[in-house]
C-alpha cells in the first residue's frame, strides 16, 4: 500500500511539472531586444545609453558598458541590457528576482554562456515547411527525400535543445519548474471579435484577469514608467538616482520578455484548454507557423514561428513592438512626452517591481497612487499595433488544437522478441539457445511528452498481460527411448506466462523517486527538481533521448522492468536427468520469474491524434529467468533437484498504443 501511495504522488508530482512551454529560447528573446535597441533613433538611443551608465554604477564587472553589446560571443563576461529579457520569465519569477539573479549570482553566466552556444547551433539549423508526400506525385522519390532531410533538420534542432536544456538545468535547478501552470506566456483568447485594442488591453490587464502575457507586459511597462517620471521630475542623491534608474531598466526588460512571447506563434494559438491541448497547440503552431493579423487592421498578414524556430524576419517584427516601448520610456525619464501618457508618480519604490509571475494566476487591484489610468491605458495600443491579434477563446471560429502524450492514458501493447539463453535450468546443459516470445498486455499510465523538451522521457506506467513462449533451440543431456523417440527435449519447454512491465524515471538510481517521495512533505520544491531532473534524463543525464533523420534512440537501462510469472496457474515442466546413472529422467513442476531489463531503445515511428498515440520500439534487453517451488512430479519417490538461473539476452519489437484522457 505504501509503495502504491508513493506511485501515486510521483506521478502527480510529474503531472504538475509538465505545464506549458515557454516561449522563444533565450537567445532569441535576446537578439529581439537587441535589434529594437540597435534600431533606436539618433535622439533616443545616446539617451538610453545614458540611463544605462547610470544603471552600471557599482556593478561595472557584471554589467555590459553597452546596453547592448553586438560584439559579445560565447562565455560571455558581462550582461547587457538586452539579455536581461532572455532572463525574465525563463530564469526569474519577477523584475526584483531578475535583477537580483543578474547581479548576484555566479550561475547566471553560465545561462548566458551556454545560450550563447546554443545560438552557434540554432543558426546552423535551417527553418523550413515541412514537406508532404503526395503517393500520385510524380516526383515521389523526391518527396521522400526531401522528407527524410525535413527529419534531418528537426533532429538536429532537437538535439541542440537537448544540450542546452540539459545544461541550463543543471546552471539554474528551477529552470523546468519556474513556469508553472499558468498561461503568463500566452496571450489572452479574445472572448469575441469586436474588440479594440484598447478594450483588450484593459481586459488583459483589469483586476481579476487569468494572467497573460500583454497584462504581465503591460504591469511591468507602467511600473517602469512610473518610475520614469520620477527620474525626469525629482531631485535625487545620485545614488538614488543610480538605484530607481536600474529598478526602471529592469522593470522594462522583465515586460520586454512577455512581449517578446506574443509575437511566438504557439503563444498566440495555444492559451487555452488543458495542459495537453496547450502545450500540443503550443508545440504545433510552433513548428508549422501561424498566418496572423496585427491590431494595426487592414487586410495585410504575416507568417509567425515559433520558438526555437525564429527567422530574421520575426525577429525585426517583435523587436518594433520592443523599440515603441523603449521609446516611450524614454521619453518619459527624459521629461520629453507632451502629453504625459503616465503623470509623475511619487509612489513609485525604487525597488523592481516583485509580483511573482509564476505564482499568480489572477492580476490584483495595484496600490492606491500606483494604479493605470486611463491615460496609461491610452499608451498601450500604441504598443499593440504591431502585435498579432490573439486567436478567439473556445466556440465558434477557434483555431484547431492539438495534444500533446501528456497527461493519463490506458493503452494496448502487443510485443514480439527473440532472446538468447545461456544453458538451461538443469546444470548438465551448457548449450546455448534461442526462445521466441510474443506478448499482449493493458497498459496504464501518465504520459509525458518531454518536461522540458522532446529529448526528455517521465513516461510512468504499469502493465499486466499474457505472455508465450516457444521451446528453446538447445536441448538437454537426458537419454531415454521415449525421449530419443521423439527427437530429444529442448531445455526449456513452450509455455505460458503472466508477464507485467513498470517503467518510471530516476534520479541517480532506479527507484529512488519512491523512495525520497517523503521529501516532497518537507520540502516539494527539492523533490519537484528532483522529479524534473529524471524525467530528463537524471542527474547525469545519459538516459536523454537522441532524434536522427531515422528516428529517436534512448539509453534506458535502469527506468523499465519486465517480469514474467511462469508457473502460477499455468503448467510448467522441465526434464532433469535421474538422480544417479542409469536412474530415469526426473519431470519437475516449479515456477519461474523472468525479469528482463531494456537497456537500449530505437523508436523508429510515433504517429499521435488528438487523443491517441501509437508507436513502434525496438528494445535491446538483458534477463535472468529465477526458478523457485521445485517439485518432482515423476517417478515416484525421486529425490528433489536444485535449478539454476538461466541468463538471457534479446531483441524485441513492440506495437504501443494509448489512449489518452
Amino acid at each position: 500500500m505504501m509503495k502504491l501511495h508513493r506511485l501515486t504522488l510521483l506521478a502527480a508530482v510529474l503531472a504538475g511539472v509538465a505545464g506549458p512551454a515557454l516561449a522563444w529560447v533565450y537567445p532569441e528573446h535576446r537578439d529581439i531586444a537587441l535589434l529594437a535597441v540597435e534600431k533606436l533613433d539618433p535622439e533616443r538611443k545616446p539617451l538610453f545609453e545614458r540611463l544605462w551608465r547610470e544603471a552600471r554604477v557599482g556593478h561595472e564587472q557584471r554589467l555590459c558598458e553597452h546596453a547592448a553589446d553586438t560584439q559579445q560571443g560565447l562565455a560571455p563576461a558581462c550582461l547587457d541590457w538586452a539579455a536581461l529579457p532572455a532572463i525574465a520569465g525563463d530564469h526569474s519569477c519577477s523584475s526584483k528576482n531578475m535583477l537580483d539573479n543578474a547581479l548576484k549570482t555566479d550561475w547566471i553566466l553560465v545561462v548566458a554562456d551556454v545560450a550563447a552556444q546554443l545560438k552557434l547551433d540554432l543558426a546552423r539549423v535551417a527553418v523550413t515547411a515541412r514537406p508532404e508526400i503526395n503517393v500520385r506525385s510524380q516526383d515521389l522519390l523526391g518527396d521522400v527525400q526531401r522528407l527524410v532531410e525535413d527529419e534531418a533538420l528537426r533532429a538536429e534542432r532537437v538535439n541542440a535543445l537537448r544540450t542546452s536544456d540539459t545544461r541550463l538545468q543543471n546552471a539554474d535547478a528551477e529552470y523546468a519548474t519556474r513556469a508553472g501552470s499558468n498561461n503568463a506566456h500566452f496571450l489572452l483568447p479574445r472572448p469575441r471579435t469586436e474588440i479594440t485594442p484598447r478594450d483588450y488591453a484593459e481586459l488583459a490587464l483589469g483586476p481579476g484577469a487569468e494572467i497573460n502575457a500583454i497584462g504581465v507586459y503591460a504591469w511591468f511597462h507602467l511600473s517602469a514608467l512610473q518610475k520614469a517620471t520620477r527620474l525626469a521630475a525629482e531631485q535625487l542623491a545620485p545614488a538614488e538616482r543610480q538605484a530607481l534608474a536600474r529598478a526602471m531598466l529592469a522593470d522594462e526588460a522583465f515586460a520586454v520578455h512577455f512581449l517578446e512571447d506574443v509575437f511566438a506563434s504557439g503563444h498566440v494559438a495555444g492559451a487555452w484548454g488543458d495542459v495537453s491541448q496547450r502545450k500540443g497547440t503550443h508545440d504545433y503552431y510552433n513548428a508549422a507557423g501561424l498566418e496572423v493579423f496585427t491590431w494595426k487592421g487592414g487586410s495585410a498578414s504575416m507568417v509567425l514561428m515559433g520558438d526555437a524556430h525564429i527567422r530574421p524576419q520575426d525577429a525585426e517584427r517583435a523587436a518594433i513592438a520592443v523599440r515603441v516601448g523603449l521609446e516611450q520610456l524614454i521619453d518619459h525619464a527624459a521629461g520629453r512626452h507632451r502629453p504625459a501618457l503616465v503623470a509623475h508618480t511619487p509612489a513609485a519604490p525604487s525597488e523592481p517591481d516583485a509580483l511573482d509571475v509564476c505564482k499568480t494566476n489572477v492580476f490584483a487591484r495595484r496600490e492606491a497612487g500606483l494604479r493605470a489610468t486611463p491615460q496609461a491605458f491610452a499608451q498601450l495600443p500604441e504598443v499593440l499595433g504591431p502585435t498579432p491579434v490573439p486567436g478567439l477563446g473556445p466556440g465558434l471560429g477557434s483555431l484547431p488544437r492539438f495534444r500533446a502524450e501528456v497527461g493519463p492514458f490506458i493503452g494496448f501493447v502487443g510485443s514480439a522478441d527473440i532472446r538468447r539463453v545461456d544453458g538451461g535450468y538443469d546444470p548438465s546443459v551448457t548449450s546455448s539457445g534461442w526462445v521466441g516470445g510474443a506478448d499482449l498486455s493493458l497498459r496504464a499510465g501518465l504520459g509525458l511528452d518531454g518536461v522540458i523538451g522532446e529529448s526528455g522521457d517521465g513516461l510512468v506506467f504499469g502493465s499486466v498481460g499474457l505472455r508465450g513462449d516457444s521451446r528453446s533451440s538447445n536441448t538437454l543431456q537426458v537419454s531415454s527411448p521415449a525421449l530419443e523417440a521423439v527427437g530429444g527435449a529442448s531445455a526449456i519447454r513452450s509455455r505460458f506466462g503472466i508477464s507485467t512491465r513498470l517503467r518510471m524515471p530516476f534520479y541517480v538510481i532506479p527507484g529512488d523517486l519512491i523512495l525520497a517521495s517523503p521529501l516532497y512533505l518537507v520540502s516539494p520544491e527539492t523533490y519537484t527538481n528532483m522529479a524534473v531532473t529524471a524525467a530528463n534524463g537524471g542527474l547525469i543525464p545519459w538516459q536523454q533521448g537522441w532524434a536522427t533523420r531515422f528516428g529517436r534512440f534512448q539509453f534506458v537501462l535502469g527506468r523499465e522492468l519486465g517480469a514474467t510469472f511462469y508457473g502460477y496457474g499455468m503448467e510448467n515442466t522441465t526434464i532433469v536427468p535421474g538422480a544417479t546413472p542409469g536412474a530415469e529422467a526426473r519431470v519437475v513442476d516449479f515456477k519461474a520469474i523472468h525479469f528482463d531489463l531494456p537497456i537500449v531503445e530505437y523508436r523508429p515511428y510515433r504517429a499521435f491524434d488528438n487523443r491517441q498515440s501509437s508507436a513502434i520500439l525496438i528494445q535491446l534487453f538483458a534477463g535472468a529467468d529465477v526458478p523457485k517451488s521445485t517439485t518432482v512430479t515423476w517417478p515416484p519417490g525421486a529425490p528433489g533437484v536444485k535449478l539454476e538461473t538461466i541468463y538471457t539476452f534479446g531483441v524485441r519489437m513492440i506495437f504501443d498504443w494509448r489512449s489518452y484522457f
